[in-house]
């Protein structure tokens, strides 16, 4: 079997692989000719196009992938039937009860925790999605469907793909943990994103974060909706934001009739999702460290804990919203403020939008991972309360552990 891919984002490029490690044959294609696409270990299952896509070899595949950010009228036009949409000729995730968890912060938190419960349960339990919680894709998700047998499927959607789930997906429940100000280069606006969900969510049962002003009102938008608040029993992981990421679990598993021991004891043993939020000791200093990429997930946390020393990791140039998450620190005044590529190099630009924000304090300007850990190390008396974060889960990850490793040395 031969499956065309159409797009070479993040997505896409998953995607390729997935169906090459899968035995399948591949056409793929994307618009940008500056791509690096190395497939050393496929040699003559795949042929790749950039430039122009050749919808004749598209058309000519048995099945087709569309990158979610190509999921438009005028690219599925072109599809010569919608029986080659891949979701429709693999389809057997579409038999499976499934869970999807969106919203702007806590999705991957929340679609691990509600898989810990129903495994704990006894279920045999599918959990992916979204490439940018960590998952390895929607295609692959599919994939894994096709060829095992599983009691509940749980998808993390990205709140930028939800017309691509919409259609690809069978929801017979959705979870929303929250709506933050992300991703505003697709939705424009934070009242178009808002609008955006309550479309999403018109046919849908739906969970939702009684702590959040927009979802709080769509009960009459929704097929059916639950609501969630915060969760009171133990919990490993710190933050009112966990807490109700937890509830969004425990919602769910009431739905579905878990019984509130498993659900206590699977929340209590639940230990975070790497690059999340999580705490380091260091001789009397707190270090709290994770990815925390919108001003959303930055005010989450900041409104809860006062930190002496900040080191953020910084966005992409394109990605102006993202600046934000300076402008907020910049308003809880730390003592002292330190930048270090996290997507991009763009410390320049968050140095410069700290100041005009009027931080007036000490920023240091870290060139790579090696510089941010040495620098704790050697300074971590001095200051209490530490937060590593921002941009760049992949980096964030290794400066925590390094600083693990260290701790043990120490």
């Amino acid at each position: 079997m031969k499956v065309a891919v159409v797009g070479l984002g993040m997505e896409g490029k998953l995607a390729v692989n997935s169906l090459l490690e899968y035995g399948l044959k591949v056409y793929a294609s994307d618009l940008n000719t500056d791509l690096d696409i190395s497939l050393d270990d496929f040699e003559n299952r795949y042929e790749i196009d950039l430039g122009p896509h050749n919808w004749e070899k598209i058309n000519q595949a048995d099945a087709v992938v569309i990158s979610p950010s190509l999921w438009k009228p005028w690219i599925l036009d072109k599809i010569e039937s919608d029986a080659k949409i891949f979701s429709n000729v693999f389809n057997k995730h579409r038999e499976i009860f499934t869970i999807g968890v969106t919203g702007t912060n806590g999705k991957t938190t929340t679609a691990l925790m509600i898989s810990d419960i129903l495994e704990n349960s006894g279920y045999k339990v599918l959990v992916g999605g979204n490439a940018g919680g960590g998952f390895e894709g929607y295609t692959k998700l599919m994939l894994k469907a096709s060829k095992d047998d599983y009691d509940y499927l749980i998808v993390e959607v990205c709140d930028m793909t939800l017309d691509f789930c919409a259609y690809n997906f069978n929801f017979d429940l959705m979870v929303v943990t929250n709506l933050g100000f992300d991703h505003i280069n697709v939705h424009k606006t934070m009242s178009q994103y808002q609008e955006n969900m309550r479309e999403f969510l018109n046919d849908k049962t739906a969970v939702l974060n009684k702590n959040d002003e927009f979802l709080s009102t769509l009960k009459s938008d929704t097929l059916k909706s639950y609501f969630f608040n915060n969760y009171s029993g133990e919990l490993n992981l710190i933050g009112e934001f966990n807490r109700q990421n937890a509830a969004a679990a425990a919602k769910v598993a009431e739905i579905l009739n878990i019984s509130d021991a498993i659900v206590k004891e699977s929340l209590a043993s639940f230990k975070g999702v790497e690059g999340r939020i999580a705490i380091l000791n260091l001789d009397g200093s707190k270090i709290v460290i994770g990815k925390t990429d919108n001003v959303s997930a930055v005010n989450a946390l900041f409104k809860e804990i006062k930190f002496d020393l900040t080191i953020l990791g910084t966005p992409r140039k394109q990605e102006y919203w993202r600046f934000n998450i300076f402008s907020q620190v910049a308003n809880t005044n730390p003592e002292y403020i330190g930048l270090f590529p996290g997507l991009d190099n763009t410390t320049i630009q968050a140095r410069e939008e700290l100041r005009n924000k009027g931080f007036n304090g000490e920023i240091k300007i870290f060139d790579n991972v090696s510089e941010v850990v040495e620098f704790i190390l050697s300074n971590h008396k001095i200051y209490k309360t530490i937060f590593i974060g921002g941009n760049g889960q992949d980096k964030i990850i290794e400066i925590k552990n390094s600083l693990k490793r260290d701790l043990k040395e120490l």
